[in-house]
């Protein structure tokens, strides 16, 4: 053996090296998976009500059992029975006091509970509800186990005991503030209804489909209209853009397509609009009106100083010079609008060079005449 200083050794791995991928799979592995996490933390309760909540499954409440636990050399009685040994579980399901407030919940949800663990209580929320139920039943939760908390409290260091019909008026109180902000929609059903009625919640309805007409336009007496489209295999994967330029009458002028090599769809759409451009100023076409149905690529134009990928920037200002010197305009319309530049778009995918047409390909004609005769196309919308 050869005499060598003495160093730490990280006992997880063969060399005795801790590098910090090791040492962050080896912390990995210790963590649990909460799945009444995602319950207790909603952006729809107070972080106030649910800190406490998260302690209690982490067994952190100062009841007296856990204080004992820490060295504390205390005599216990629960607050509010009187009759037993304070510890988290005891105070928050086994006590009468506790018991009476489960019992009035059960009624609420028309259900028989009973906790063998503080985890049964979660199941509660993985039952089919609607999203502004199960909300609701979630914060009623949490809400009442902060109540039962606040009640021990006033009558231990107040000595101030609170009846437990009145301590469910507390919790109503409570939960009405997350069932009516929340933006969760209820469903129609009378389960539905008559629980959050229960709690003083105005009900969600779910918003109602409406089905929208989409109608292309033509542009007018000398004006010209592109429609672009871009189109990606993955997002980034292979994507192309293309688009077809039509006159007041509807009728074809031209179209092309490109495939631009590994990209994002908004990459795409951004392309073709750029694309169509400079097509359009090549030719002296001076009256152009772009449309697309990417919002991004119309809020680009509509605010041309926010800052765009730097591959893109040249010509991007390059765009910009060329339509300062043409009428031009960018609306927005829905993809059931714009399928003939959607089919151009994805016949890219399948080249591998830009290629343009000065007579319409067969493949988007029958497209093309739906919009000339203004045959309508039909879109569900929220509202």
């Amino acid at each position: 053996m050869e005499p060598s200083q003495d160093r730490l050794l990280w006992k997880h791995t063969d060399t005795g090296d801790l590098q910090l991928k090791e040492a962050y799979h080896f912390k990995m592995q210790q963590f649990q998976d909460l799945n009444w996490a995602k319950y207790i933390w909603s952006c729809d309760i107070p972080p106030s009500k649910s800190i406490l909540v998260w302690r209690l499954m982490h067994e952190k409440v100062p009841t007296d059992e856990n204080l004992m636990i820490r060295g504390c050399s205390i005599p216990s009685m629960c607050n509010l029975c009187n009759r037993h040994v304070e510890s988290s579980f005891h105070i928050f399901f086994e006590c009468d006091y506790a018991i009476n407030l489960w019992s009035w919940f059960a009624g609420c949800i028309n259900l028989v509970l009973q906790f063998n663990s503080m985890e049964d209580m979660w199941k509660l929320c993985d039952l089919n509800w609607s999203p502004q139920c199960k909300i609701t039943i979630t914060a009623a939760i949490i809400n009442l186990i902060n109540t039962l908390w606040f009640v021990r409290n006033q009558a231990r260091f107040n000595n101030k005991f609170i009846p437990w019909r009145s301590a469910i008026s507390l919790i109503i109180a409570s939960t009405a503030l997350t069932g009516n902000n929340t933006s969760k929609s209820s469903s129609n059903s009378i389960r539905d209804f008559t629980f959050l009625k229960i709690f003083r919640i105005t009900i969600h309805v779910p918003k109602t489909p409406v089905l929208r007409e989409i109608i292309w336009q033509p542009p007018l007496l000398n004006w010209i209209k592109c429609n672009i489209d871009g189109a990606s295999s993955g997002n980034p994967g292979n994507a192309s853009c293309g688009g077809v330029f039509r006159d007041h009458n509807a009728d074809f002028v031209y179209a092309f397509t490109e495939p631009l090599g590994v990209g994002s769809s908004y990459f795409a759409e951004f392309c073709g609009a750029m694309r169509a451009i400079e097509i359009a100023f090549e030719k002296n076409w001076l009256n152009i009106w772009l449309e697309t149905d990417s919002s991004l690529v119309v809020a680009a134009f509509n605010n041309p100083t926010k800052p765009v990928a730097w591959p893109l920037r040249n010509r991007w200002q390059n765009v910009l010079f060329m339509t300062n010197h043409m009428n031009f305009f960018v609306t927005h319309i829905y993809r059931e609008g714009n399928k003939a530049a959607d089919l151009i778009a994805n016949h890219g995918l399948t080249l591998s060079s830009f290629i343009s047409w000065n007579i319409a390909p067969l493949f988007i004609t029958d497209c093309m005449s739906s919009n000339k005769l203004g045959m309508p196309s039909f879109r569900l919308c929220s509202s």
